[in-house]
């Protein structure tokens, strides 16, 4: 596993009606413009290397690319568990709009930046997307830290890709806390300031889940 890790969390959900296609050709630009694309990018055991440094165009781009990678996992987690239909009405109808939100990550991430996005990792979930009790453990655990990792990596990223990005995250924000009200007694808002990760612990939360293989 590469040992630097960050994470920004791009959304193209319904709150951005009408304006994800000129945001997704928004950041393109922006990771784009005047250089060589993703620079020094390396994919390792599925996860982008990214090295900690002055924003730039380069880093925006391994940046989102590493968000691409956790837009994957999120994905392929909420489609393989609707698609064992062990959920009941409350956890079905959040897997199936979360789910769907995530693959339109997925495809806008995959807009935003082109030839250079990361491939599909391989994934295996195993008992927590079969089980309802572990889907929504599991479920709280990924949405609680693409927000933490998102905030933590903030400062890394150029105003402009910041400025596209940080109205979003609050979409995911939300899946935080509607699959932490459905887990009851967790609370949805359990503090009043939002908790940055860093890239270490980031690291450290995806490698334990086992969830990457490839």
């Amino acid at each position: 596993m590469p040992k630097d890790l960050t994470l920004a969390v791009v959304d193209d959900s319904p709150a951005l009606e009408g304006v994800g296609a000129s945001r997704a050709g928004f950041l393109k630009a922006a990771v784009v413009a005047g250089g060589t694309f993703v620079t020094g990018g390396v994919l390792i055991g599925g996860l982008p290397k990214l090295s900690a440094g002055a924003a730039s165009a380069a880093q925006d781009a391994k940046i989102l690319n590493f968000a691409l990678t956790l837009e994957f996992l999120e994905a392929e987690f909420y489609t393989q568990a609707e698609a064992n239909g062990r959920l009941g009405a409350t956890l079905g109808e959040f897997a199936s709009v979360v789910g769907a939100h995530e693959r339109a990550h997925v495809e806008f991430l995959q807009g935003a930046l082109g030839g250079a996005a990361v491939s599909k990792p391989t994934f295996d979930f195993g008992e927590t997307v079969k089980n309802e009790k572990a889907f929504a453990q599991t479920a709280q655990a990924l949405e609680d830290t693409g927000v933490a990792a998102y905030n933590g990596q903030a400062p890394n990223l150029t105003k402009e890709t910041l400025g596209a990005a940080a109205s979003i995250v609050a979409v995911e924000a939300l899946h935080a806390g509607w699959i932490r009200d459905i887990n009851r007694p967790t609370l949805p808002a359990p503090a009043a300031l939002d908790e940055a990760k860093s890239m270490k612990q980031i690291l450290a939360a995806v490698k334990e889940t086992g969830f990457i293989k490839s």
